[in-house]
């Protein structure tokens, strides 16, 4: 009697190095390694076409490592709990097996249809954390410890063979176009892939990230001096865990080193780990909250801006013609390139949601679409902490003509990226609206004014915050959701991180 098969489902953990569910089922019997493209989920709107092309390139290269050690990456295309029906009825399978996933919305409430179906059939379904984040969490004490001890565990190794399985199991991998997905340019996109992945963290490690602490904030700087590993975090082309320990295991040798600029090499990987953390810490405020996706997190916010976004700001915004240079040459870098830098981002979404005014959900999930990183788990607390609904974060109305001057002084992070500016006079190039011929440039005038704009939305909000009841609410947030003391980390010291969310790391996705 041929054995059944245990299903190893990957979702957005494309490797096979410390991917434990792959290799606790490889204990148990018969493997069949499987992705599951689902039409239903690549049309969300909070989904795009780059996002599926780094995933596409990713899916080839585990397709090729399944392939060396025995079986290829089995790809089908459809409805999850349709396919899984399938697989039992004609093989038979003795488990299902796959990381956690802290997804969007319909993910959640595709895995509890899957959970379901796994009951009926009585097929178990073994997960396996993929990141530090806890399922069905009581409270955050103890989280941080959880989390190091989590990172700190050893990683598991790649399997080095897989029982071929006989039948022709299908392998092709559909591309965006077949997907329906629109046409989504995005020329300067990092390439996915697991070896993509290990090359951009040794260069980090072994130079660019050198100075990552006093260059990451700039996107002059940022694009060469962040990590970049973002996208291969979030699709899983490098865990967690390996990228923890291999900063942490830096940082032991920098300890070590007499070289002239090892401290201050140091100090940039204590911010990158410090940063690792935020991103699981922010990832179990979704978990523990589905409902941050959509709607406010503190209710007092709840009608205060206009439900349907008004069409000509989004529209300027999102294209990069506010008429403000910097937050245009963000955009537009961002568009180009997949990424732009946390405090850019920051930025961006404070801008749309103060002085244009826009209900966060539309401007997150533009922004969603536009990050190859796309991580739900970190994005839509993100959004909601930059928009001012959490009630418990500081209100950070950034100004755009301050962060021109401060992030790009000389200017020319806009002349690359605002090219109908290039010829402006350096003294006019932050605030283009001041120069005398204005009116005869390619460029439109500013689409708000920038005073009265921040001036309103900080009213507006602190009224908000003077309500009755708000400030009860603010203290349950923060109970359920808010950072507690970090005991021991992976540098082998202790720190510490106040209680207070308004600490809270800024998009602190991106690295």
């Amino acid at each position: 009697m041929t054995a059944q098969l245990n299903i190893v489902w990957f979702k957005r953990d494309l490797r096979i190095t410390d991917h434990q569910p792959l290799t606790l089922a490889i204990k148990a019997g018969p493997v069949l390694p499987l992705y599951i493209v689902e039409p239903e989920l690549w049309a969300q709107p909070d989904a795009s076409g780059r996002q599926w092309d780094f995933a596409a390139e990713s899916l080839c290269e585990l397709q090729q490592a399944l392939a060396n050690i025995g079986q290829p990456l089995c790809v089908m295309v459809g409805d999850a709990v349709h396919i899984l029906d399938q697989l039992h009825r004609h093989h038979g399978l003795a488990a299902l097996w796959s990381h956690e996933e802290t997804g969007n919305g319909w993910t959640y409430g595709r895995d509890l249809a899957v959970s379901a179906w796994a009951k009926r059939a009585s097929v178990p379904w073994h997960q396996r954390r993929q990141f530090g984040v806890i399922r069905r969490l009581k409270s955050r004490n103890g989280w941080a410890k959880a989390w190091e001890r989590d990172m700190a565990s050893e990683t598991t190794p790649a399997p080095i063979g897989l029982a071929p399985l006989d039948g022709d199991w299908p392998t092709n991998i559909p591309s965006a176009d077949e997907l329906g997905l629109k046409p989504d340019p995005c020329p300067h996109r990092q390439p996915g892939g697991r070896v993509e992945g290990l090359r951009t963290l040794e260069s980090f490690l072994s130079g660019r990230g050198r100075n990552y602490r006093f260059q990451m904030s700039s996107p002059v700087t940022a694009f060469e001096a962040s990590s970049r590993l973002s996208p291969h975090l979030t699709w899983g082309t490098l865990s967690m865990r390996e990228v923890a320990q291999a900063a942490a295991a830096k940082m032991q040798a920098l300890k070590r080193s007499t070289e002239p600029n090892a401290q201050r090499w140091r100090a940039s990987l204590v911010s990158f780990s410090g940063r690792l953390h935020w991103h699981c810490h922010f990832m179990q405020k979704l978990e523990d909250e589905p409902r941050i996706e959509f709607e406010n997190l503190h209710r007092a916010y709840d009608g205060m801006r206009p439900q349907i976004a008004d069409p000509l700001r989004l529209a300027a915004w999102s294209e990069g013609n506010t008429g403000f240079p910097f937050i245009d040459a963000c955009m537009r870098a961002l568009n180009l390139h997949g990424w732009i830098n946390f405090r850019m981002r920051a930025m961006l979404m404070s801008f749309a949601s103060y002085h244009l005014w826009l209900p966060w959900q539309e401007s997150g999930l533009h922004l969603a679409r536009k990050f190859v990183d796309y991580e739900p788990g970190i994005h839509w607390p993100q959004v909601q902490m930059q928009s001012g609904t959490t009630g418990i974060n500081t209100i950070r109305i950034y100004n755009p003509v301050k962060q021109s001057l401060d992030q790009d002084p000389s200017g020319g992070f806009i002349r690359a990226y605002v090219p109908e500016l290039a010829a402006l006079p350096d003294g006019f190039l932050h605030e283009p609206w001041l120069w005398p011929e204005a009116s005869a440039l390619p460029y439109p005038a500013p689409i708000v004014d920038n005073a009265s704009a921040a001036k309103f939305a900080r009213e507006t909000l602190h009224a908000v915050r003077k309500g009755l009841d708000h400030r009860q609410t603010a203290h349950e947030i923060v109970a359920k959701h808010g950072s507690r003391k970090i005991e021991p980390s992976a540098t082998g010291r202790k720190r510490q991180v106040k209680s207070k969310t308004s600490a809270d790391k800024q998009m602190a996705f991106d690295f």
